[in-house]
């Protein structure tokens, strides 16, 4: 499928704004609630599935960048990345990790919006393409989040 700039970045903000409505709507408890169902051996909180959501949506952007991974994180797959952010955001506050969704979505749009038509258009991609800025948010917001605070 080709996709139009317009609507890869209506889907990706739509998403974005269905996130931080509930973002905004947690309660410091909440942050601390744990996932019944993880895609890791740690054990996840609403917090660290939002990081969670938040750094692939970073890495997709990267990508797109024509940037490499950072040192620390070549060579890693998928599961030994989850498990370094993880670690790496474990002992964050919330409002930290609400700054960086915050600031991440800023570059996703920048990117989008940056990038001519033919970018979105030139080659075949999913119909949720780029996932992590939709399909992937979603899938944790509501399998996750919503699996212990109710979301909208």
């Amino acid at each position: 499928m080709r996709h139009l700039k317009r609507e890869v970045i209506e889907r990706t903000q739509r998403e974005y704004d269905a996130l931080d409505r509930t973002v905004r709507r947690l309660r410091p408890s909440d942050w601390r609630r744990t996932p019944p169902r993880s895609d890791t051996d740690d054990p996840w909180t609403v917090k660290d599935v939002l990081v969670h959501i938040t750094y692939w949506k970073e890495h997709s952007a990267r990508v797109f960048r024509g940037e490499k991974r950072p040192p620390e994180l070549r060579g890693l797959d998928v599961n030994a990345i989850n498990a370094l952010i993880y670690r790496r955001w474990r002992g964050k506050s919330p409002a930290a990790v609400i700054a960086y969704h915050r600031a991440t979505q800023r570059e996703v749009l920048r990117l989008l919006r940056e990038r001519p038509q033919a970018w979105f258009s030139q080659k075949e991609h999913a119909p949720d393409w780029p996932g992590d800025f939709g399909h992937h948010s979603r899938r944790h917001r509501m399998q996750d989040i919503a699996a212990v605070v109710p979301v909208t």
